[in-house]
Order: structure tokens, then sequence, then C-alpha cells
């Protein structure tokens, strides 16, 4: 009995000599862990805006007749009084030329009156004329003198309207692309926007806001005076998601809700010195809604959601893994506020997809405060 005891001890003995992994441990699974951190959580609303040029001007005609010339690159800046384009304006000098003709009748006929008038005054005063005579010589000559006023005043609107067969920019800014070409009859029955101006160094960018979100601000306001959203600076992110360099300031909020849509539209004014942003261009608005004070702020990752029940896992005594039950809170960003079942300090673990159960023994790599709050 000794010999087969000795005899498998000694097979026992060559065969760890001939396993080296036979004394080693299995390693522990590696599991990154941050700590709960308590700070003031900014937390951001977010709308989608569209923008205008500071002013948008249409360009249009005053006056009937064809296009005779376009004086101007389309897309390019152009100055206020810049000539844009000419309307033909040969019916309107032969109306300047009918109205001159008319006010030198009526001068001619002013200066007649004016001699009759001086002739029958001394006459009337020395009784050689009735009284009769001189009221009506005094009377001819005022009638003269309206006349030409009334000439004058259709010659100069002859005139204004001659100078409306050049279309002036009413404004400097970026001219947009010509609905009309050489050739083609404007005013009148067919009136139409030639083109549009818009003033872009600086944009509007509306958007709406809905009725509660309103309602809610006006509340938040209320409890806090110091909440100001109209003074706040606001971020704008482009449609390829790059947030624009220059920052936005509130300018107005409309008069009304509008009953169609029961929102409020706000505008927000922003530099724009390099020309990024065009009129009809898409954005999102993103600004400070509101602000949690001491809030205990975890990565949404680190949240796991099972229907209604929330549980975070954290690193417990021994390094080994504890499920928590929390209740979240707001999000902002990429974090979470927990309104209850952590503390500050607590290491919050993030498992990804590893399959770890309560009570396992981890590797913990613990990091700084990842979840320090950035703008989302």
């Amino acid at each position: 009995m000794k010999r087969i005891l000795l005899i498998t001890m000694g097979l026992i003995s060559v065969w760890s000599c001939s396993n080296p992994n036979a004394n080693k441990q299995i390693p522990l699974p590696e599991v990154t862990a941050v700590p709960v951190v308590q700070s003031d959580l900014p937390i951001y609303a977010e709308y989608v805006g569209q923008a205008y040029g500071l002013s948008d001007v249409k360009v249009q005609a005053r006056v009937e007749g064809l296009i005779t010339g376009i004086h101007f690159k389309e897309g390019l800046p152009v100055k206020e009084g810049d000539l844009l384009y000419t309307i033909d304006d040969m019916p309107y000098q032969a109306k300047v030329s009918e109205a001159e003709g008319k006010v030198a009748d009526a001068e001619t006929e002013q200066a007649r009156s004016k001699s009759d008038l001086d002739r029958v005054i001394p006459l009337a005063a020395t009784n050689a004329l009735s009284q009769r005579d001189l009221d009506a010589a005094k009377a001819a000559y005022q009638a003269a003198q309206a006349r030409v006023k009334a000439a004058r005043a259709a010659l100069e609107n002859a005139r204004i309207q001659l100078s409306y067969a050049s279309v002036i920019a009413p404004i400097s800014g970026t001219i947009g692309i010509s609905t009309v070409r050489v050739g083609d009859f404007v005013g009148g029955m067919s009136s139409r926007n030639l083109n549009t101006i818009s003033a872009i160094n600086q944009m509007r960018v509306r958007f709406p806001i809905s009725e509660n979100d309103y309602l809610t601000f006006v509340e938040r306001y209320k409890k806090d005076s110091t909440y100001k959203p109209m003074n706040q600076e606001v971020d704008l992110i482009l449609s390829n998601g790059n947030l624009y360099p220059y920052k936005g300031k509130f300018n107005i909020a409309n008069r009304e809700i509008d009953p169609a849509t029961g929102s409020l539209l706000l505008e927000v004014i922003v530099d724009n010195p390099n020309g990024v942003l065009r009129p009809g261009q898409y954005m999102r608005v993103r600004f400070v809604a509101e602000s949690v004070k001491n809030a205990l702020i975890v990565p949404q990752r680190a949240v796991l959601q099972t229907q209604n029940i929330y549980q975070v896992y954290v690193l417990g005594d021994s390094n080994k893994v504890e499920a928590v039950m929390v209740k979240p809170g707001l999000r902002s960003g990429e974090n979470w506020v927990i309104e209850s079942g952590l503390k500050p300090g607590d290491q919050v673990l993030l498992l990804g997809n590893k399959m770890i159960r309560p009570g396992t023994k981890v590797q913990p790599l613990i990091q700084g405060d990842s979840t320090k709050v950035t703008t989302p």
C-alpha cells in the first residue's frame, strides 16, 4: 500500500513539473472604475433654428417695362446706391418732356396774368376801372399760379417715375441670383421680386419654443431672480455637427404665441464676419436652461435599466462588485444626475459588455473624474 502511495505522489510531482501553469492563479477581470462627482450641472435646452440676414430686402420694380440691363454680379456684395437693373425708360422720358411743356405753358400764362394785374391795379385806383375788373384780374393771376404749381408737381412726378427705371440697391449686402433676365417684362400685373439683398455681417437666427417651455422659463424666473435666459450666450451647432465659433445673443421674443403651432418665436443675433452663415441655413440652437446645484453625476453608460428599475455596479470591499439601486434624474450630455442611492466618492464600474455578477472580485482600473461637466 505504501508502495502505491509513493508511486502516485511521484506521478503528481512529475505532472506538476511538466505543466508550469498548474500553480498559476486565474487573473481577475479588469474593470474601469470612476468616482461619483458632486458639482453644479448645467442643463442645456436645444432647438432647431433658421438663419436670416440682419436685413433681407426684396428688390422690386416700381414701374412697368422691359429689363434692358443687369449691372451686378450675382452672389457678390453690392453697396447701397449701386445700379442693379435698368428698365426701358423711353415712355417715362416722353412723360417728362410732356410735363416740361405743360410747365412752360403754365408759366407763360402766369406771366401774362401778372402783367394784366399790374395794369389793372393803377387804373382801379383812379376809378378808371371798376373793383370788379380788379378782382377778376387778381383771380386770373392766382389761378395761373395754381396751374404752374400743378404743372411743376406733375413734372416732378414724371421725373420720379423716370428714376424708377433705374433700380438702385436699397442697402449694402450680398445680392442673390436674379429672377429676371434682359428682355423680361416687369412691374404691373406681373410684379415680382427681381432679387433679394441680405446684410450678412451679422445674422438673425430664429427658432420656436413650445408654449410649455415658455411657461417653464417664466416659472423658473419667478423662483430665481438671477435666472435671466435672455442675457446669456447661445451656442450654434451647424448641420455638419461643428460648433460655430461665434456666440449668439438673444435679441427679441415675439409678442404672441402662434395659435397655429402653439409656439413662441425667439431670435438670436450672431456675428458672421467670414460669411459662413447664409440666409435659410438650418442649425441647432443651444443654451443653458437651468443649473442643478450639488448634483451627483455619473456617466450614463454606468446606469443599467431593466424596465423601471435602475441600478449601477460599484466597487465594494475587497474589490468585489456590488449592485446598488438608484433613482436617476436629469440627463446632460453623457452624464446622468443621480437623486438617491449613491454618495460622493463611490467608485462606479463601467462594465461594458463584460458579464460580471455581484460578488465577483475584480481588478479596478481607477480613472480620474470622467464625469467632468462639459458642453454636450
